[in-house]
């Protein structure tokens, strides 16, 4: 079979998987897969073929097949429409983001040919740059840069039920007799719910000790922007004593927030005692909920004045009831 042949074939697939969709009839990837498979061997100008290659790949549900029938006999009068437009010739026009202003704009819009324009600002210069070689514009750079993140984990399942367009775990009553009603009593399609989520607790324990005074000023930056940007997230800093920060950080404003942390935290540059602090973490906040089935990230260069064998345990201790730990060490990538 041509190229051409196979490349409508899989326009074709996906086009009416998309369409099934709408109609709240389940097309998982592996059933457009074997449609796709199907119609490279019966071709896609037989309209009987086609829709039995469709139907014996894309309907799992007797229930669904009325509406099947419905969905491709206008799907097949208007299959021309799924068809890629002509194409085009496109020139790519790479720019830069300087304080200087290029041409490469101009000559884009001077031509009557598709054009895209791709631009890098000066934030990639910084990607692998260590923040303590950060020079002042740099570090100003890179702290709006960090006001703008935004931190996202991972969901977790909640007891709470959301309604589905699928089937799901139990069924909805109340919507199913309301849509039922609504049809003078006819019996309708069954409303299903599912469990929802809910965003993860992310928890951020940040080093202050003198070791890490290169990098903390920076990444507290970026725990700021985990805290003021959305909910369930704690942060604490770590040195020669445990501080809960989570309430100063949670300032929309970035300086405000940060002169509150610097008057609340007494050990900035100080000593390191990482396995006492991280043993004072589990006792008083981790082990008893804060930590659990969290997200915990650790800013930190690992240096430790303290017994080795502390800090092994208590990490021991977090990994069995976080979610998830990421150890974060500025250091991994100097020489």
């Amino acid at each position: 079979m041509s190229a051409t042949v196979e490349s409508s074939a899989d326009q074709l697939a996906v086009g009416f998987a998309r369409v099934l969709r709408s109609l709240e009839i389940p097309a998982p990837l592996d059933s457009v897969l074997t449609f796709m498979n199907a119609l490279a061997l019966v071709g896609v100008d037989d309209r009987s073929a086609v829709y039995w290659a469709g139907r014996s790949t894309l309907v799992r549900r007797p229930e669904d097949i009325a509406t099947f029938d419905k969905a491709f006999a206008v799907f097949w009068e208007h299959r021309e429409t799924v068809a890629p437009p002509p194409e085009e010739t496109q020139h790519i026009t790479v720019a830069l983001d300087t304080e200087e202003e290029g041409s490469a704009d101009g000559d884009a819009e001077a031509s009557d040919e598709p054009t895209i324009t791709v631009r890098f600002s000066g934030v990639e210069t910084l990607r692998d740059k260590d923040f303590a070689d950060y020079n002042d514009d740099e570090m100003r750079q890179a702290q709006k840069f960090m006001e703008s993140l935004r931190v996202a984990g991972t969901p977790r399942p909640s007891l709470r039920t959301v309604p589905t367009r699928f089937r799901g775990r139990r069924p909805d009553m109340r919507r199913t007799v309301r849509a039922s009603l609504a049809a003078a009593g006819e019996p309708m399609r069954r409303r299903w719910t599912t469990h929802g989520t809910k965003p993860r607790r992310i928890v951020f324990l940040l080093d202050v000790s003198g070791s890490m005074e290169p990098y903390a000023r920076a990444l507290v930056r970026f725990v700021h922007a985990g805290v003021a940007g959305r909910q369930r997230v704690e942060a604490f800093t770590l040195g020669t004593r445990l501080t809960r920060v989570t309430r100063e950080l949670s300032s929309k404003d970035p300086d405000r927030a940060l002169r509150a942390t610097g008057e609340q935290v007494r050990d900035w540059s100080g000593g390191t005692r990482l396995g006492e602090t991280m043993r004072l973490f589990n006792d008083q906040w981790g082990v008893r909920g804060t930590a659990r089935g969290a997200i915990v990230v650790i800013l930190s260069d690992g240096w430790d004045r303290g017994d080795p064998e502390v800090l092994a345990e208590q990490m021991s201790r977090l990994q069995r009831v976080a979610f998830r730990v990421v150890w974060v060490n500025p250091l991994k990538v100097t020489p």
